[in-house]
């Protein structure tokens, strides 16, 4: 089953990394998951998930008029939101499957600047670990799915990592070209197309000034949206705002590299595809043999790309819908 998908060749015109990374994310995409997401969207309420410790996440449940084959929660990676083309694109997907959907926003992403004082940073993993229980719990939801892009992928695997201790039933996890190695990633934008780089750097700088308009008592005299470059941003926010030595060190606390998913205990796919110009495919090459860990390598697909032909159609849907429709049925036949 996986040959189908490590075997994916888009047509000519789609078969570069940065084209697929490009197209994937761009307003024609926009404009095609726009129309196919019509329903998942009208259905969508806003709820409102406790984090821990007075933290407040928000997302929107989108769930089915009628019977459902459960609960799929999406991730979206760094600077994206619910409304990203791939949240939207796999929510469609799955809704029109029958899948109740929530799509979830990490801290200071989409409109929830406000909710929070204290800054997004990729090791703030307890407070969505919480919320995904607070969602469980209020939805008496039981093996149940969950899929990320990115670095909403590193998160996936992180929050697969503590299911067991958490009491989160998950029952399969996707995880769409996941950062391995945060360190590696850095280094693969600073030396590739300077694109992807000043790309999140401008989304990071809006991010930033939000955040500032927020909470103006706290962070009216930073002007860290106008540090130049990734890494020196990155180690001017981990060491001043989220308690790390650098930037190095910060790296290291959200890396799921050096053998970190031997313990996974949640069956979890890892797609991703040998053109990535922002995860690099050799941080794959040394995960854990874990019986619980599929890895799907394709030789084309760019950063959480995909699109296998001129309707932009994402073979990255097409392998999340296999993968929990084929776990749902298998529990059911079982």
């Amino acid at each position: 089953m996986s040959e189908i998908f490590s075997g994916f060749v888009p047509p000519l015109g789609l078969r570069s990394g940065h084209v697929q990374s490009l197209i994937s994310s761009s307003g024609i995409r926009k404009r095609v998951v726009l129309r196919r997401s019509g329903a998942v969207r009208r259905a969508g309420e806003v709820w409102t998930l406790d984090g821990g410790e007075g933290i407040r996440l928000q997302g929107l449940y989108s769930p089915q008029a009628g019977e459902s084959k459960g609960l799929v929660v999406l991730l979206h990676g760094w600077e994206g939101s619910v409304n990203s083309n791939y949240v939207l694109g796999n929510a469609a997907r799955l809704y029109d499957s029958g899948f109740d959907i929530f799509r979830l926003n990490f801290r200071d992403h989409g409109d929830t600047h406000h909710l929070n004082d204290g800054i997004f940073h990729s090791c703030r993993l307890d407070e969505v670990v919480c919320a995904l229980r607070d969602l469980q719990d209020r939805l008496e939801a039981g093996n149940w799915f969950l899929a990320g892009y990115s670095l909403g992928g590193n998160f996936s695997m992180r929050v697969g990592l503590n299911a067991p201790s958490a009491g989160l039933d998950i029952q399969h996890i996707v995880a769409v070209c996941p950062v391995i190695n945060p360190a590696n990633a850095m280094i693969a934008m600073e030396q590739g197309v300077r694109f992807y780089e000043r790309y999140f750097e401008r989304k990071w700088s809006r991010s930033l000034r939000t955040k500032k308009k927020a909470f103006p008592d706290l962070y009216g005299e930073e002007n860290w949206h106008n540090i130049r470059g990734l890494r020196e941003r990155t180690h001017y926010l981990a060491t001043r705002h989220a308690g790390y030595e650098s930037a190095d060190d910060y790296f290291q606390g959200y890396s799921i590299a050096d053998n970190r998913l031997e313990p996974l205990a949640v069956p979890a796919t890892i797609l991703t595809s040998a053109d990535d110009p922002v995860v690099p495919v050799t941080d794959f090459a040394h995960l854990p043999d874990n019986p619980f860990l599929e890895l799907v390598i394709s030789k084309y697909g760019g950063h959480c790309g995909f699109l296998k032909n001129w309707k932009l159609e994402s073979m990255a849907e097409d392998l999340i819908a296999d993968r929990f429709l084929g776990a749902h049925d298998d529990r059911w036949s079982g």
